[in-house]
């Protein structure tokens, strides 16, 4: 294990309020689990355990003290866990208070419960945040000891990355940019546009959950789709989606995509925006990439003929964990299939309201 760079240490001890003294040690993208997964990411120093996320640029961070950690373990994959493994940190009753925003749940004795999944190599994150568990709550004597069987587990292990690897690469991106800690907004830029001769509560049927919005999404290039209920968190709702890409998709892109959604209503629900932060997955590189949409649709009442009329503006933007040489080659390829998909969904949605009328 590695101390970073000075000018990630700066920025890391900046995004937490930390002492100079305090030196990052590794940063590991993942998701945050609550009522909803929110995607960050983890930093690990000597002294802490923090978490950082910007959603729709909402910030959320947090950190607690190993020392105030009582139990650190791992939950196999399981179906109700959609097949990842998740870190789960049990903090000592009456600790971590700050933090409790963050926690999962807290237990009947008191102590907060911090669930970290989606790691891009789990084995990795695992193994280190455990031996730097092990190393702060250990008595001095042993803790050569616990660092000697770190070393030899890191070598035991061939399908994940080596910590040393893993910490090259993020030396040489955080000498060069700090966007990894969330501290700059996404740049959104105008994907496509459209003005559709259906009413506006024909044109939400994309994000309401019902058949309609499942026959869209499917025909349009996202099977095995499924979505959550639409939930009030801090006063604004949200939902989770989950799809693969088909075989034709696959041609530029291929993996699954996890996305939560936001709406919100304007001017009495005549017009609506909603905010869509999808992470990738089983895409090379899909760890460094969450790509935002957002859609704007206004109701423009009736048009010239008498017919309902709704205008729908669509913008893109893309946020990279690691400064990639190929970045806008990727970028342009995610916007192309991007554009392509969502015309594809509005011509199916103009094929159902002709269906019904």
């Amino acid at each position: 294990i590695k101390l970073r760079s000075p000018q990630t240490n700066s920025a890391f001890q900046k995004l937490f309020g930390l002492p100079p003294e305090e030196f990052l040690i590794n940063n590991f993208t993942c998701h945050l689990k609550r009522k909803m997964p929110l995607q960050g990411r983890l930093f690990l120093s000597t002294r802490i355990v923090g978490f950082h996320a910007d959603l729709f640029g909402r910030k959320t961070h947090f950190f607690f003290l190993w020392e105030d950690i009582e139990d650190i373990h791992a939950t196999p994959p399981t179906l109700s866990s959609m097949g990842i493994p998740i870190i789960i940190m049990i903090l000592r009753p009456g600790r971590g208070f700050d933090a409790r925003h963050g926690a999962k749940k807290q237990d009947a004795e008191g102590r907060l419960n911090f669930h970290f999944h989606s790691f891009v190599s789990f084995n990795v994150a695992k193994r280190t945040i455990m031996t730097l568990w092990k190393t702060r709550a250990s008595i001095p004597e042993q803790k050569d000891a616990v660092e000697e069987e770190y070393e030899v587990q890191s070598g035991d292990d061939d399908d994940d990355e080596s910590c040393e690897d893993l910490d090259a690469k993020s030396i040489q991106t955080d000498e060069t940019t700090t966007d990894f800690l969330g501290a700059d907004d996404v740049t959104m830029s105008p994907l496509c546009s459209f003005t559709v001769s259906l009413p506006m509560t024909f044109l939400m049927e994309l994000f309401n959950g019902g058949d309609i919005e499942q026959r869209v999404m499917e025909k349009s290039g996202c099977i095995d789709y499924t979505h959550g209920e639409w939930q009030q968190i801090d006063g604004i709702h949200q939902r989770q989606v989950h799809y693969t890409f088909d075989k034709l998709m696959r041609k530029r892109c291929q993996g699954q995509v996890t996305s939560i959604q936001q709406k919100t209503p304007i001017s009495d629900a005549r017009s609506w925006i909603i905010q869509e932060a999808s992470s990738l997955r089983r895409i090379p590189l899909s760890e460094c990439i969450t790509v935002h949409l957002r859609y704007e649709m206004e109701d423009l009442a009736s048009n010239s003929v008498g017919r309902c009329c709704c205008s729908m503006k669509v913008k893109l933007g893309i946020s990279w964990v690691k400064h990639l040489s190929h970045y806008k080659k990727m970028g342009k390829r995610i916007k192309s299939m991007m554009k392509k998909r969502i015309k594809v969904m509005m011509r199916l949605l103009e094929k159902e309201f002709a269906s019904r009328t």
